[in-house]
């Protein structure tokens, strides 16, 4: 984790500095912006390992400058951090379907924001592995983090990339949301279980113009399992 470099972007100097404090005392290096206009300016001079995203930004607001990062071939798998005083479940969850990989509400303490963008990180790195898993014409390349059905190519952001490994690493066997949480986000994670259904239903998704999105089964009362056969 030393020296990843985290863009924070927050319109508010005092708590920019603040979290650039914690996360230089933590050994990663940082840099500012206080709209999303200069946070493109930013991006563009050096690519950061993770994004910090202010929701209630001027301007273009977080929620669409975190929309935009997942539409751009080049940002679509950049891991994004929501930071927000919007403390509602719902917005939790709109957040995330937004495509940021977790969601901190103010006020924070700075160990949790440090922990939070370690975890994410932690997630985002790749597993070191060369196996290649396939499953009814779906591939994934661990070595390469690319996912194809038959000749095309899938796009998933790295927790949907993350969570199809599990899937497919693990397929016929029904993981409860708490299991999932363990062995794809990490114990020690600030993440809820809605979490799970959250990029489960963005993995759906990805996976529905090619005929995957099946593969996914909810079992009632239990959680979910990755099978090709008819439920």
């Amino acid at each position: 984790m030393q020296h990843k470099h985290v863009l924070i972007v927050e319109d508010e100097a005092p708590i920019r500095d603040m979290i650039r404090f914690a996360l230089e005392r933590a050994d990663f290096a940082v840099s500012e912006a206080e709209d999303a206009q200069a946070a493109r300016l930013a991006m563009a001079e050096r690519r950061p390992d993770l994004v910090l995203l202010d929701w209630m930004l001027p301007g273009v607001s977080g929620a669409e400058f975190a929309r935009e990062l997942r539409r751009d071939e080049l940002t679509a798998q950049l891991p994004v951090i929501m930071v927000t005083a919007r403390v509602d479940a719902d917005d939790r969850v709109r957040g995330l379907n937004l495509g940021a990989d977790d969601y901190i509400t103010k006020p924070f303490s700075s160990s949790e924001l440090v922990a939070r963008v370690r975890a994410v990180l932690r997630r985002s790195l790749p597993g070191g592995e060369d196996e290649t898993l396939e499953l009814d014409g779906l591939i994934l390349d661990a070595a390469s983090q690319r996912v194809a059905a038959g000749d095309s190519p899938v796009k998933l952001g790295p927790t949907e990339y993350r969570l199809l490994r599990f899937f497919m690493s693990n397929p016929e066997r029904v993981y409860t949301r708490e299991q999932m949480l363990d062995r794809v986000w990490g114990q020690n994670v600030f993440v809820e279980e809605r979490t799970v259904d959250v990029h489960i239903r963005r993995l759906r998704k990805a996976l529905a113009p090619f005929g995957f999105d099946h593969f996914i089964q909810t079992v009632r009362g239990s959680g979910y399992r990755f099978s090709s056969k008819a439920i």
